[in-house]
């Protein structure tokens, strides 16, 4: 039931998050800034969860202050760093090479699992690691050849390592922090580390009120708006979290690969960009991937204690 309820939560975590960045083009071929659309995301998603949060905290702050240090440091590095980083290595490169090089998150992940805790992987997990690794490459269409720039690299890998933190510090023991607590005080801390860096001149801000033009229809600026911060934020790191919790932080970076084929999908619709069948192919070596990644994983950590 656990784990079931875990697979559940991480595919709908993925298709939010995939959502976003169709939004976000939307948004940023109507004239907004990369940092601007992603601080009015994680600050309008903070502002729903956090009265949420407030209510399961009710006579418990002791919980927060407790775990105070996660909660930052899933802000800075899993919110904040993890989508300057992105933003930042598209402005230099292609955007499926950039995010090619972040979705080796979860080879990440486990690296650190085996380093850290010990947790060594098997020849399944190895093999499912490789079929992903390969199906992304399918699905992102980089065998055709592409433009690579070092500085665009670095901040991809910088990327990744946001991205393999978020599984990491999701799947953390924080006994009595409820998942939403977790992602509405990481938004809030993340929001809130966007706007100094606009203050400081770091990011450039800049916000449209033209109509935001999809494929065959247009959107009040405010329709993507609330879409980027109620589902591809509010509710997909919500989920995420949970499911996590649930599957441990190998297996479900593994399923948020999952991502990667729900953006494909929106921006078919939203944006009228055909998937071809070498992206179809990969995405079902992806899918294959976690699957074996599941068979191989350890009973010791396919289902984690913990609150979710």
């Amino acid at each position: 039931m656990r784990l079931t309820s875990g697979l559940g939560l991480a595919v709908v975590s993925a298709a939010s998050f995939g959502l976003s960045g169709p939004l976000a083009r939307g948004l940023l071929d109507a004239g907004w800034s990369a940092a601007a659309a992603v601080a009015v995301r994680v600050l309008l998603a903070a502002l729903v969860l956090v009265p949420v949060a407030l209510r399961l905290l009710r006579g418990r702050w002791s919980v927060v202050r407790r775990h105070a240090g996660l909660v930052v440091s899933f802000g800075l590095l899993a919110v904040a760093g993890c989508q300057l980083a992105y933003f930042n290595a598209v402005a230099h490169m292609e955007v499926g090479v950039a995010l090619l090089i972040e979705y080796t998150a979860p080879v990440a992940v486990v690296l650190w699992l085996w380093l850290r805790q010990g947790q060594r992987p098997g020849r399944l997990t190895a093999l499912g690691a490789v079929l992903g690794a390969a199906g992304l490459v399918l699905v992102l269409d980089v065998l055709s050849g592409a433009d690579v720039s070092v500085v665009g690299v670095l901040w991809a890998l910088g990327a990744m390592l946001g991205a393999a933190s978020y599984f990491v510090l999701s799947a953390r023991e924080a006994e009595g922090l409820p998942a939403v607590v977790l992602a509405a005080g990481g938004l809030l801390v993340g929001g809130v580390a966007l706007l100094v860096a606009g203050a400081l001149g770091i990011l450039p801000f800049a916000v449209s009120a033209a109509p935001v033009a999809f494929s065959g229809f247009a959107l009040p600026w405010w329709a993507p708006v609330l879409a980027l911060g109620l589902v591809t934020a509010a509710l997909a790191y919500v989920t995420g979290i949970a499911a996590t919790r649930r599957l441990g932080s190998r297996l479900a970076s593994f399923v948020a690969l999952g991502e990667v084929l729900a953006a494909l999908l929106f921006a078919w619709v939203l944006l009228a960009q055909a998937p071809s069948g070498i992206q179809l192919l990969g995405g079902a070596l992806i899918l294959g991937g976690v699957v074996v990644v599941r068979a191989g994983e350890p009973r010791a950590v396919a289902v984690p204690a913990g609150p979710a």
